[in-house]
C-alpha cells in the first residue's frame, strides 16, 4: 500500500510546541510587545524567516533580531531539560519495519538533528529533509516531494503524518497520502486524508496497522 513513511518533527513525533509557545510568549513580553495565544497559534508549522515576516507586520516597531536570540534562548533551555515524545510516537514508528523513514522538517539542520539526538530518534530516519534544503518550505510541497526523491518512491505512495494546517498542506499538494493529528491547534482536515485524535489511531485509519 506504502512504500515510505514521512513524518513531520515538532509537535508530530515531539511535544516541542507547547515549549516554543511558553518560551515565545515570555520573549515577546520581554522584548516590550505581548502577544495572546492566538498570534502565537498563527506561527506553528511555520519556517523561521515566514514567521519574521508575519512577526514584523503585526509589529513593525519590534526588534526582530532581539525577540529572536531572547525566544532561541528561551526555546534550547527548554530543549536542553529534555523531550517527550508525542503520544504513539515510539509505537508508530516501529510499524512496518521494511519500509524506509524520511523526516521532513522547517527546522534548520542543526537544530533538527540536536532534537532528533535528545528525544532519541536519530537513527530512525535514513532521510532529513530541513528548511536549507528546499527553495520553498511548507505549505509549499517541495520539502515532500524531496523527501520522496531522495527515497525513490513517488510521493503518492507515501504516508505523511503531520500536526499543522502548514505541513498538512505541504503534504497534501505534494499528492502524498495525509494523517493530520493536530496539536496545540484544532483542525477542520481539509489538507487531510485521516484527521486523528492520535499517531496510532491515523495509523489504522490509513491502514498502517
Amino acid at each position: 500500500m506504502y512504500d515510505a513513511l514521512l513524518f513531520d518533527l515538532d509537535g508530530t513525533l515531539i511535544d516541542t510546541e507547547s515549549l516554543a509557545l511558553a518560551s515565545g510568549m515570555m520573549a515577546f513580553a520581554e522584548a516590550g510587545f505581548p502577544v495572546e495565544h492566538d498570534f502565537m497559534h498563527s506561527l506553528i508549522g511555520v519556517d523561521q524567516p515566514t514567521a519574521g515576516q508575519i512577526i514584523q507586520a503585526r509589529h513593525p516597531q519590534l526588534d526582530l533580531d532581539r525577540l529572536t536570540q531572547l525566544w532561541n534562548a528561551g526555546f534550547r533551555a527548554e530543549v536542553d531539560r529534555g523531550l517527550a515524545l508525542k503520544p504513539g510516537a515510539a509505537e508508530v514508528l516501529a510499524l512496518a519495519p521494511h519500509l524506509p523513514r524520511a523526516l521532513v522538517t522547517s527546522s534548520g539542520r542543526s537544530e533538527a538533528h540536536r532534537k532528533l539526538g535528545i528525544a532519541g530518534l536519530d537513527q530512525i530516519f535514513v532521510e532529513v529533509v530541513v528548511l536549507e534544503d528546499v527553495a520553498n518550505p511548507k505549505p509549499a510541497p517541495d520539502p515532500y516531494l524531496l523527501a520522496a526523491q531522495k527515497l525513490g518512491v513517488s510521493p503518492a505512495r507515501c504516508l505523511v503524518f503531520e500536526d499543522s494546517e502548514t505541513g498538512a498542506e505541504a503534504a497534501h499538494r505534494a499528492g502524498c497520502v495525509v494523517v493530520q493529528v493536530p496539536d496545540m491547534v484544532p483542525s477542520t482536515g481539509r489538507w487531510a486524508h485521516h484527521l486523528a485524535v492520535d499517531l496510532m489511531a491515523g495509523a489504522r485509519a490509513a491502514g498502517l496497522i
